[in-house]
């Protein structure tokens, strides 16, 4: 159940929402996995390609290489 789930579940409280959110929101992060993010799906963590200033998960990437100009090796 994540945090979105909860925040449903007791929309309707006020003050339990309130302590809720004060204490589970989560953090903005300043380095790390999380802070990477997919530029075109919105991915993070693992398989964001930062290389060159990419910053594509590698589905994305594979999607898109050719228009960016990179090609295939055989």
């Amino acid at each position: 159940m994540g945090y979105e789930d909860v925040l449903d579940q007791i929309k309707h409280k006020e003050g339990d929402r309130k302590a809720f959110e004060k204490h589970n929101t989560p953090k903005e992060r300043d380095y790390g996995k999380s802070k990477k993010e997919c530029r075109r799906c919105g991915r993070t963590g693992r398989g964001v390609i930062s290389k060159y200033g990419l910053n594509y998960c590698r589905q994305c990437f594979r999607e898109i290489a050719e228009e960016l100009g990179f090609k295939q090796l055989k």
